[in-house]
């Protein structure tokens, strides 16, 4: 089973056990984080397509490691302006091993003292038809 998951505006194949190198997530090393914007999921040729995402569906993961990319060198010239600037960057990232692809349930559970609300009101406005 794997899934396509929304992580920080850019999407990932999710599949449990593999790690994915993802734009740095203010985590502690050793956390979980879970992700509940999945876009696609695969079960055994049972594709679900999300619009945008697939409700109740959760992948759940665990930081291993927090670092920097190598830099990348940003060199700006114009010709014949005398216009040169060198900039180097160094991207954030997180190493995040994927635990478990799950679907969840939202059934809410509606108390006694809610339901027995909701049908006195409800019979209250029959009554003020009549």
């Amino acid at each position: 089973m794997y899934a396509i998951v929304n992580i920080s505006g850019k999407q990932f194949r999710a599949e449990k056990g593999k790690s994915l190198k993802v734009p740095s997530q203010n985590t502690e090393v050793g956390k979980k984080i879970s992700y509940d914007q999945v876009l696609l999921t695969n079960d055994n040729g049972k594709v679900q397509i999300g619009n945008p995402f697939i409700k109740n569906f959760k992948v759940s993961a665990t930081v291993l490691e927090n670092g920097r990319d190598k830099k990348i060198i940003v060199f700006k010239k114009k010709r014949r302006k005398g216009y040169k600037r060198k900039n180097g960057h160094r991207q954030g990232f997180s190493l995040i091993q994927i635990d478990s692809i799950s679907k969840t349930s939202t059934a809410k559970k509606t108390s006694t003292k809610t339901a027995k609300a909701k049908a006195s009101t409800a019979s209250s406005k029959k009554e003020e038809k009549k």
